[in-house]
């Protein structure tokens, strides 16, 4: 089975929950977002937001490959950071606008 992490803009928040199924029913183990900030209006502090990057990082080291959702191209600077990060580290790197799920 392979882990996947799913990275992008917490503003997506259905197109993360649409990947996580698709992943979870083909048998992925799917790792993904504690809460969506952004679409949900949740005020983070500089520090939580600390500790949250490094949370996802230390997700895309237990994974095999992220996932980046890119809804119309969209990456931002943290995504382009963790996108970086998988790279550097080995980790397959896939797109939500490039690997369509069925």
């Amino acid at each position: 089975m392979l882990v996947t992490t799913l990275c992008g803009s917490t503003k997506f928040k259905a197109q993360f929950r649409e990947v996580e199924a698709t992943l979870t029913l083909s048998g992925h183990i799917v790792l993904s977002v504690g809460f969506f900030e952004q679409s949900d209006g949740i005020e983070v502090t500089e520090e939580q937001e600390r500790k949250l990057k490094e949370l996802h990082f230390r997700k895309i080291d237990m994974s095999d490959e992220i996932f980046v959702i890119d809804v119309n191209g969209y990456i931002g600077d943290s995504t382009r950071a963790e996108i970086e990060y998988a790279s550097c580290h080995g980790k397959k790197v896939r797109y939500y606008s490039k690997d369509r799920l069925s």
